[in-house]
């Protein structure tokens, strides 16, 4: 049953062609981004601006308040967990040009789909290798963010 509720659409008849999915979805950008659908889709042009509006970005199924598959659920937990706060998050069930025109501008085939200063980190495998080997504090630190986890630790240190 694993990833299903990904399927759900599909599985409940709703999918009936490349924009029957956007009728019944909200608008696809969470925060400052809302105008890129309508400069451009999926084009590459329109993509590099998004990347690079924010030092975080993700490309993600739901949002990060409510993620729509396990995966993207995983990528929103890490960040959690490494105090991130305040990413660019992108709802690609809301627009299928966004959710292509990401894949396309990556080369990258599934989604989530996560930005680091506008460059191709990965997905949740790649998100969560950083994680466990520690490489994903540092490069928050290149961005100038500091992990949540560092504090962790220091508190652990001191009992």
């Amino acid at each position: 049953m694993s990833g299903s509720f990904c399927r759900l659409p599909m599985a409940l008849g709703l999918w009936r062609g490349p924009r029957a999915w956007t009728l019944l979805a909200r608008p696809w950008s969470q925060g400052s981004g809302a105008g890129a659908a309508g400069e451009g889709g999926g084009s590459k042009e329109a993509m590099e601006r998004l990347v690079r509006a924010h030092p975080v970005v993700v490309f993600m199924k739901g949002s990060p308040a409510q993620p729509q598959c396990g995966f993207s659920n995983a990528v929103v937990q890490i960040l959690r967990l490494h105090g991130v706060e305040g990413y660019q998050a992108y709802d690609v069930l809301q627009d299928p040009d966004l959710r292509q025109g990401i894949k396309n501008y990556s080369n990258w085939p599934t989604i989530p789909q996560v930005f680091l200063n506008g460059e191709f980190v990965g997905g949740c495998d790649i998100l969560l290798q950083m994680h466990q080997s520690g490489d994903l504090v540092e490069e928050l630190k290149k961005l100038g963010i500091r992990s949540a986890l560092l504090d962790s630790e220091k508190d652990h240190g001191k009992k």
